[in-house]
């Protein structure tokens, strides 16, 4: 009885042992993908490079020294034709601001389509001229690491906050500042969205 004992002591030990191992490694290894993943999100906007829809890079370093608006945008929304609206803007004020779209899938599935088919849909409907990047995720842990930079106050100096659905705006100064967030059913050229790019 005595051996027996002594026996499921010393097979429980290890086994403690090794549970304790595979906890402390288990969250090592989640708390440093985190680490990474936050240690990868650039300073500044400035840093970003991304797919573009059709092909090639966006380096947001080639927009310094004018205002960017950010846009995420769908194809099958009900705000879809602010496109019209975005596309306007861009020939208006295209000496001091860029439009960048970014095609997301986030919200009710209003964007189901592949890059291609998101850029013969704007070329066709809209003759969008404005830089459009490539279908990525703009919530959820899936996040792009730019979302994640204009999201987390912690990164963009600016607010936190969390897109809301398609077409959600975000207005970055000439600095590279982000300096207002406006929400989806607010149209590109309302007075506010205005005042922010003469400003």
């Amino acid at each position: 009885m005595k051996l027996l004992g002594f026996l499921e002591v010393t097979y429980a030990l290890p086994l403690s042992i090794m549970r304790t191992t595979l906890l402390f490694l288990m969250f090592s290894f989640l708390f440093g993908c985190r680490a990474e993943a936050q240690k990868n999100i650039p300073k500044s906007i400035y840093d970003f490079k991304v797919a573009g829809l059709s092909g090639g890079e966006i380096d947001f370093a080639q927009f310094k020294g004018k205002k960017i608006l950010i846009v995420n945008t769908a194809s099958k929304c009900g705000n879809t034709p602010q496109y019209e609206q975005l596309e306007a803007l861009s020939k208006k004020y295209g000496d001091k601001l860029v439009i960048v779209g970014f095609p997301a899938n986030n919200f009710l599935f209003q964007e189901p389509g592949s890059n291609e088919d998101i850029a013969a849909f704007c070329q066709k409907n809209y003759g969008v001229t404005f830089p459009m990047a490539a279908k990525i995720s703009v919530k959820g842990k899936s996040k792009a690491p730019i979302y994640r930079w204009l999201t987390e106050k912690k990164y963009n100096g600016f607010s936190d906050n969390s897109v809301k659905w398609n077409f959600q705006k975000y207005l970055i100064d000439e600095n590279g500042k982000l300096i207002a967030v406006f929400p989806p059913a607010t149209k590109p050229d309302a007075p506010e969205v205005i005042a922010g790019i003469e400003k």
